[in-house]
């Protein structure tokens, strides 16, 4: 079967620089399903992006499908004839339906009877004329939240299209896609090759227009340009780049032919926090900004500009133009906001609604303050401290900061709280109660923030789940499992002992009756714990164990990290599996005879059997030696100490009758197994452990 490369290339219009490389992912996802489902292999793909393409060369393609054989399957033999042998009127509508005698149809037999079908040998369709309609679905299921039209077209796409490039090896596919026709003429940059480049192949596309059209196509590689020049210039102005990866895949989408330019700011805009010229610079103007080897700011930016520029001083005066008024006003906004101190904002926050049925924001910053003074008792931090932080921190909203730059929300709040005089803890608590933004963000460092971090999202939770507003597929407004995960976060990866069947039921009493749901709490220590699973799985943890775990109902998270840790390294025993199986018989033992969840008392002058009486004295024993083991929590001692039980237990079932005829001795037996099982549980249901 022969093989040739196959090239496809979109020029429109410059496209959403955000959206860039989802788009282009998406069209090699889609091209490639598109052609392993028309059964065309390949043997591999490559995509490019730039801001006035998207394209895709797909090389060593078969240019053929392969010749098949179709069976269609008919009636079955006992069906298709009559008592005479005539065919039945079903039989010869399929025959018609297959274009043929029925003599020509064949007979199947298989292990269900038999059966007539119809075989014919289907010729294979060639390539050039599956690629149109295989591109068009593809481009058909990109994610464009928006398609728009032009001029007279009909067609539909996120950005105009202007040409269209279709090559099979070097033979144009004939093709019309978005009322574009397709040919081999592509074009270069936008000024410095606006004349049409002649593409010879799919493996000369990239080459040619970078050497002819001043394009860097391949947006990888692109990126990675764009990264070691404004590493190099930052270098070369003794410093390093803030180089953000979402910045930098923007700017990607924004040139064509990248080059990086240096240029300078006022020195006295130096004097404003760092974060907010940083803001700045990066959310407006698309520049990276320069700090020193220590860290602190340059008065230096680098802009990537897309074409090459013969007189490159105007091009960083105009720059320099650009950026003065965005930091003049931030420089206004910063002495603006200083006029008045952060806690004189608090009453306007009575003005802001923070959801109808809850009330404003300053209705949430006062139930916060009181749930972070609880937790800030309980984890051994100054609870007037979290009272504090939690009164002060929605107020950076009202500042003029935080309102040019949102992003900045409790960071404008950390700055202005130390302005204020407020103690280093309740400044930066005000900064950290936003951890983690994102996944695999930083946690709260000090102990204030922490206990501001979990009365907020806390407080989220139980607030949106009491008035019957819980995550809903994908829809997820109020960010609940940010919120769940960021609290469980905390709390494991912090080692706060902490007790959500204690800290859930406190904040529900906070609202004070505005909360319309029944179990609030529960619903939110449940919807807490399921999002703990995704935690626990991804860190290499198995299903099973985190059910074991999960079994015993355990609302401390940190407590339930502990007991996940000696399940796993239980299961790795050698009396492991015997230990599980045994549990697994006890509990199905115990719930048939209606004496699962019983106290029943073990009476000594019943154990007749001396397996019995050897695993009564046994139980004693370990009872008595792992009490001070579950006190400390030392959960894999306890289980270490449980598993030694195995020969106890193996010898009790071979050698006991459980539901002896003596009601008296039956129920004996069953307070021992009872007592058994309740040594296991005390950490977690082994029974669940998969053998």
């Amino acid at each position: 079967m022969s093989q040739q490369d196959f090239l496809f290339e979109l020029g429109t219009e410059e496209l959403p620089p955000t959206a860039l490389g989802n788009l282009s992912n998406a069209l090699q996802t889609a091209v490639e399903q598109g052609l392993k489902t028309a059964e065309l292999s390949f043997s591999s793909t490559q995509v490019y992006a730039a801001p006035r393409r998207l394209a895709l060369a797909v090389y060593d393609l078969q240019t053929r499908q392969a010749d098949r054989e179709v069976e269609r399957r008919g009636p079955a033999v006992n069906a298709a004839f009559d008592d005479e042998g005539n065919p039945s009127k079903a039989l010869q509508g399929f025959a018609r339906s297959c274009g043929v005698d029925v003599d020509a149809l064949e007979t199947l037999e298989t292990d269900k009877g038999k059966w007539l079908v119809y075989r014919q040998q289907q010729d294979g369709q060639a390539a050039a004329e599956l690629l149109p309609q295989i591109i068009q679905q593809a481009l058909d299921a990109l994610p464009i939240a928006k398609r728009m039209r032009w001029g007279n077209s009909n067609a539909e796409f996120v950005r105009p299209v202007h040409w269209l490039v279709m090559l099979l090896g070097d033979e144009v596919v004939p093709a019309t896609i978005l009322d574009t026709v397709a040919d081999r003429i592509s074009y270069g940059h936008r000024f410095h090759h606006p004349k049409p480049i002649r593409i010879n192949s799919a493996r000369s596309y990239a080459p040619q227009l970078e050497t002819e059209g001043h394009v860097l196509a391949d947006f990888a590689a692109r990126r990675e340009a764009v990264r070691g020049q404004v590493t190099e210039l930052a270098t070369s102005l003794g410093g390093q780049a803030i180089i953000d990866s979402e910045l930098l895949d923007e700017v990607t989408g924004l040139v064509e032919w990248p080059v990086a330019i240096a240029g300078s700011f006022d020195q006295r805009f130096l004097e404003l926090p760092p974060q907010a010229l940083i803001s700045s610079m990066q959310g407006h103007q698309k520049y990276f900004p320069v700090e020193s080897k220590q860290g602190e700011l340059l008065a230096n930016f680098i802009t990537v500009s897309n074409i090459e520029s013969r007189d490159v001083d105007q091009v960083i005066a105009g720059n320099e133009r650009v950026i003065r008024p965005r930091l003049s006003d931030a420089a206004f906004f910063w002495d603006t906001d200083r006029k008045q101190p952060l806690s004189a904002r608090q009453e306007q926050l009575k003005t802001i609604v923070f959801q109808n049925k809850l009330g404003t924001v300053f209705d949430k910053s006062q139930r916060v303050a009181a749930l972070a003074s609880v937790i800030a008792e309980q984890i051994g931090a100054d609870p007037k401290l979290a009272q504090r932080a939690g009164e002060l921190a929605k107020c950076d909203l009202l500042t003029e900061m935080v309102g040019e730059f949102p992003e900045l929300q409790g960071i404008m709040g950390r700055n202005y709280a130390t302005l204020d005089g407020e103690p280093a803890e309740v400044a930066n608590a005000l900064d950290e109660q936003y951890m983690p933004r994102f996944a695999g963000d930083d946690l709260p460092a000090g102990q204030i923030g922490q206990a501001l971090s979990l009365a907020e999202k806390l407080d989220t939770l139980v607030g949106l789940f009491g008035i019957g507003q819980p995550p809903t597929g994908a829809k997820d407004p109020f960010a609940l499992r940010r919120a769940a995960l960021g609290a469980l976060r905390i709390i494991i990866e912090k080692q706060l002992d902490l007790d959500l069947s204690e800290l859930l039921p406190r904040a529900v009493d906070n609202f004070a009756g505005k909360l319309s749901e029944e179990n609030t709490a529960e619903q939110v220590q449940n919807y807490m714990f399921e999002r703990l699973r995704g935690y626990v799985l991804d860190s290499g943890a198995t299903t099973d164990t985190f059910e074991a775990v999960m079994a015993v109902a355990p609302s401390r998270p940190l407590d339930f990290m502990q007991r996940l840790k000696a399940v796993s390294g239980f299961r790795e025993l050698s009396q492991a599996e015997a230990l599980a199986a045994a549990n697994k018989r006890i509990d199905n033992i115990l719930r048939k005879n209606g004496a699962y969840d019983q106290q029943l008392d073990l009476k000594a002058d019943l154990l007749s059997d001396s397996a019995e009486q050897d695993l009564a004295k046994l139980l004693a024993e370990v009872q008595t030696d792992v009490a001070p083991l579950m006190q400390d929590a030392d959960y894999a001692a306890v289980l270490n100490r449980l598993a030694t039980m195995r020969d106890s237990i193996d010898k009790f079932f071979d050698d006991v009758m459980v539901m002896a005829d003596d009601p008296a001795v039956r129920d004996n037996r069953l307070a021992l197994l009872n007592q058994t099982r309740a040594l296991f549980i005390g950490v977690a249901d082994i029974s669940c452990l998969q053998q």
